[in-house]
């Protein structure tokens, strides 16, 4: 029975049979669906949200992939044991996790897939450096990023895709990192710039005009909708609006679901779960963030990811990992008034590392490298917080940096400033005093923090914290700026404030799963016919976040391993019958500890 030719807006049939159901849609989801399909088998992607892409739609598209085909073609080629060397200095033992080894053998033959059998195409990462700068880190050459997308290659299924996060774009219009995002940050410096992104600009409103949106898709918005295309392009059914309420068994193993009205599909070869983890769960949230996170909790994912394939697997019988150094993937966010009366979360993803901008908490002193990565800064915000204090801080710039960077909401030159000091987003003084005063810190400890850091950034190091001594901190920076990119003055007033609170861009802990994204029950065994990918599938990284792109990479690659799983094609060249992978029960690798702690870690 095959389902093509299907309408953006149809349901699913019930009683309807596939080989292989999708339960999400972000790209650990998607990449599984069309893998699938390239191999033949029929599928049905089950998105409860009205629109496609999860949290995958909203991120910057970025995938860590060590030894990627774009980089050995770029004549970067590297030893295989490096990436290993890397992760072993931040993971410890825990790079012993067979998924590990899967993984790096894997994604690059991924990445080569999709980039040669599918409307997915890919940048490179090639000067894109790791987090830090521990044993074994790259500067670049372990990452690529989607490939700019044109809409109207979607046709009516562009009204379909997740539209980028409204706060972070421009006017809805997405701006790619890299030499894009460079333009637009010189706009009001360059005349080449200023009419790159005047030019931008005039094609985004056309756009509008014509489609009532962007077709200029980048970064993540960009990858889903090639992963859209593809779908489209081998017949698999892409169903929004259709929420899984249950899982269906037959035989001992996973054979359906059920839909939130009742529907009821079949799967001959199984259901993965792709829900995007459980950042708007609060119950979950509660049990695995700990105190240290505080009460409150703002993540940056679409509110759709409430841990829907965490309740289906453990219902099934799998394992939630509670033992990872960080259940979430931290990230300082902001609260951006949405005129109803709620916010909007602001992920500071790139403007705590530019020069003339510091973080401070408490009286009012630094606590922090703030060109770190988003997950170490709020790693190190937790740590700085005393017991039964609330984890935020202020994140402040004087007015060039301001005028130039911008600062979260509270965009740079040529937007005035006054709509974002309207309900409080944003506070200014026309000194650092009356900047204390305004956010609630002490005014003389204020002053000296930024004269303390002033003659820090004059001589080109921060003896407190660090900031501009690794090459991921330098590349945050500004090139231009003398003599550390991520180190400058704060000089100018009037000076400017944004209030961070304790967010995150998704969580870490999820299903317990081998290296053939199967999930595992309490004994680790297999669950036949039931698999984990993007989120749902606990992070092979332990909690740890090693470099940007490591929760979308591990998401389409064990979504892709999946598919050849399921289509008794694992590995890829194996001829073995096409039942035999989806029914098997081996048991768990030697070492293992049930559905917690790997004793090989």
């Amino acid at each position: 029975m095959t389902h093509k030719g299907r309408s953006i807006d149809a349901r699913p049939e019930p009683g309807a049979s596939y080989d292989l159901l999708v339960v999400g849609s972000g790209a650990g989801g998607l990449a599984t669906a069309v893998t699938a399909a390239d191999l033949g088998l029929s599928v049905a992607v089950l998105e409860k949200a009205p629109v496609l892409g999860g949290t995958s739609a909203w991120s910057g598209g970025w995938l860590w992939v060590p030894r990627n085909p774009l980089a050995v073609e770029a004549g970067i080629d590297e030893p295989s044991e490096a990436p290993l060397d890397y992760l072993a200095g931040i993971m410890g033992n825990r790079v012993g996790d067979p998924r590990i080894k899967t993984y790096l053998d894997t994604g690059p033959e991924m990445v080569r897939f999709f980039r040669d059998r599918t409307a997915v195409d890919w940048i490179d990462g090639n000067r894109v450096p790791d987090f830090t700068d521990s044993p074994g880190a790259a500067a670049g050459g372990r990452s690529v990023c989607a490939a700019p997308f044109d809409g109207r290659r979607l046709g009516p299924w562009i009204a379909k895709l997740r539209p980028p996060l409204d706060v972070i774009s421009l006017a809805g219009m997405g701006i790619a990192s890299g030499k894009d995002m460079a333009h637009f940050f010189n706009a009001m410096r360059r005349p080449a710039s200023a009419l790159y992104v005047t030019r931008r600009l005039a094609k985004h409103g056309v756009d509008l005009v014509r489609h009532g949106r962007s077709m200029q898709l980048v970064n993540g918005n960009a990858l889903v909708a090639g992963l859209m295309r593809s779908c489209l392009d081998r017949g698999v059914d892409l169903f929004t609006d259709a929420g899984v309420s249950a899982l269906k068994h037959e035989d001992g193993a996973v054979s359906g679901v059920t839909l939130t009205g009742g529907t009821r599909l079949h799967a001959r070869r199984g259901v993965v779960l792709a829900t995007g983890g459980f950042p708007h769960d609060p119950a979950t949230r509660a049990k695995l963030f700990g105190a240290e996170t505080g009460t409150a909790h703002y993540s940056a994912a679409p509110r759709d990811n409430t841990g829907d394939g965490i309740r289906l697997g453990a219902e099934a019988g799998g394992q939630l990992r509670e033992d990872l150094t960080n259940a979430g993937a931290w990230a300082p966010v902001s609260l951006v008034p949405d005129g109803k009366g709620g916010f909007t979360h602001f992920p500071h993803l790139v403007d705590r590392a530019k020069p003339g901008i510091i973080a401070v908490r408490g009286r009012g002193k630094r606590f922090a490298n703030e060109a770190d990565s988003y997950h170490a800064f709020m790693r190190a915000l937790f740590d700085a917080t005393p017991a039964g204090e609330a984890p935020e801080c202020w994140l402040i710039a004087d007015h060039p940096a301001q005028r130039r960077w911008g600062l979260g909401w509270a965009r740079p030159a040529p937007f005035p400033l006054a709509p974002f000091r309207r309900g409080g987003y944003l506070r200014s003084g026309r000194t650092l005093e009356a900047l204390a005063r305004a956010c609630d810190l002490d005014p003389a400890t204020l002053e000296a923090t930024v004269a303390r850091f002033n003659a820090q950034a004059a001589a080109g190091e921060d003896a407190d914290f660090g900031r501009g001594a690794s090459i991921y901190n330098r590349v945050q920076g500004d090139p231009e700026n003398r003599p550390n990119p991520a180190l400058g003055a704060l000089r100018r007033g009037p000076f400017h404030a944004v209030r961070i609170v304790p967010g995150s861009l998704g969580t870490f802990a999820g299903l317990d799963a081998d290296d053939r994204a199967r999930v595992l029950d309490a004994g680790g065994v297999p669950i036949p016919g039931l698999f984990a990918a993007g989120n749902d599938l606990s992070s092979i990284f332990a909690g740890q976040y090693p470099s940007g792109g490591i929760t979308l990479g591990p998401a389409m690659t064990f979504g892709y391993i999946a598919a050849h799983v399921a289509a008794g094609r694992w590995p890829p060249e194996s001829g073995a019958d096409p039942q035999s992978e989806t029914q098997q029960t081996p048991a768990r690798p030697a070492g293992s500890n049930g559905g917690t702690i790997h004793a090989a870690f």
